[in-house]
């Protein structure tokens, strides 16, 4: 199955509804992956850590299991608050409201390159703190982060590019981090980086490790989700003009919209899981160690748990997705990625009308297996 070709991940939906009728637990040999593709099956994996570890590869929140990932989220909760979220909105509509004037007087724009990409890394940027000189690097380190599922289940010469660039990368970012915390020790502000520094739970510190892997995380997982869950929403509307018409006209159902765009279009595909145990589950077992890939995009598009789970529905009610997992490790910035596509969402649809693609050429997915999105979006509008 040639999950991660191109025509599979701009449209894996078709793939994904036969594989949940037929195979919805799926070996696949050349990768050594078990892939989980029905809700029940999704959800379960994300959430049973005594089952299903995180562990894997590289040394984040997201990627640990308890307790190490109980000491790590209570720390770093102190530091990124439901408040400090709150406090952010009125500078994301100026940031935002500022790349629209840039694009006053055009009648094409590449979405992503535009306006989607560069809003959520500078509102990353600021809550961290990073100097607007520093940005291009900031968005540098992204993409190679985003490469790195080119190593899921591959030896091969691409793959390993990718771990070395990360690897040169990281070195990069733990060198700024010493040089940025000392410029903190001389000129103290109120960012987000600082108060990782400064959170303490029982006496304990967060390391420079542990801070260095949040801020990887948060580059990728802050930028990206929210990157695509607005490109995605507006690829949504273009192809479902009569659901558009429905926000335009009662706009208290865009909040009710972004959660079927998480679900119909979710931006973060599947995530990485290793069996601790030999798992049985539709027939099969599960070797431990193995590599399992929980499936989100079509644990979300299961009819069994989602009425006419084919159709986007701006106004789905209820709408139980999993888009920011489930458990222990759902999404710390699911807030903040709501909050940011809310506010795109309002400017793009208050200022732009006939919306429409510009190209006829198949969108190019973005370069991360993983996320599913174009990487780039030319529209058109009045």
């Amino acid at each position: 199955m040639a999950l991660f070709s191109d025509e599979m991940r701009r449209d894996p939906f078709a793939t994904y509804q036969r594989m949940r009728s037929s195979s919805p637990l799926y070996f696949e040999a050349e990768t050594g992956l078990w892939m989980l593709f029905d809700y029940d099956s999704v959800r379960w994996a994300l959430t049973d850590h005594e089952t299903f570890s995180s562990r894997h590869g590289v040394d984040w929140i997201v990627f640990t299991d308890p307790p190490r990932h109980t000491k790590l989220r209570a720390l770093i909760s102190k530091a990124f608050t439901p408040r400090s979220v709150v406090n952010l909105e009125p500078r994301i509509r100026e940031l935002s409201r500022g790349l629209l004037d840039e694009l006053k007087g055009r009648s094409e724009i590449d979405l992503v390159g535009d306006y989607s990409t560069p809003l959520p890394i500078m509102v990353i940027a600021e809550m961290l703190g990073i100097p607007l000189v520093d940005r291009p690097r900031f968005a540098a380190w992204n993409n190679v982060i985003l490469k790195l599922s080119y190593t899921i289940g591959r030896r091969d010469a691409e793959a390993m590019a990718a771990q070395n660039d990360f690897m040169n990368a990281t070195g990069e970012m733990s060198e700024y981090l010493i040089a940025l915390r000392s410029r903190r020790e001389h000129d103290p502000a109120d960012d987000l980086l600082t108060r990782l520094w400064q959170a303490e739970v029982d006496g304990e510190r967060l390391t420079h490790e542990e801070v260095l892997g949040f801020f990887q995380g948060l580059l990728l997982a802050g930028s990206e989700t929210t990157t695509h869950l607005i490109t995605n929403a507006i690829l949504c509307f273009i192809e479902h003009p009569a659901e558009l018409q429905r926000v335009r006209a009662n706009p208290e159902l865009l909040p009710s919209a972004i959660e079927e765009v998480l679900r119909y279009r979710s931006p973060l595909q599947w995530m990485y899981r290793i069996a601790r145990r030999d798992v049985s589950l539709h027939g099969q077992t599960i070797p431990a160690g193995k590599m399992v890939l929980p499936i989100i995009g079509s644990g979300n598009r299961d009819e069994r748990v989602f009425a006419d789970a084919e159709r986007f529905d701006v106004g789905r009610n209820p709408n139980a997705h999993i888009a920011f997992g489930h458990g222990i490790h759902f999404c710390m910035g699911a807030p903040l990625a709501r909050l940011e596509s809310r506010i795109a969402l309002t400017d793009l649809l208050g200022r732009i009308e006939d919306l429409r693609l510009a190209s006829d050429e198949p969108w190019e997915p973005r370069k991360g297996l993983h996320v599913h999105g174009p990487a780039w979006l030319r529209i058109g509008f009045d």
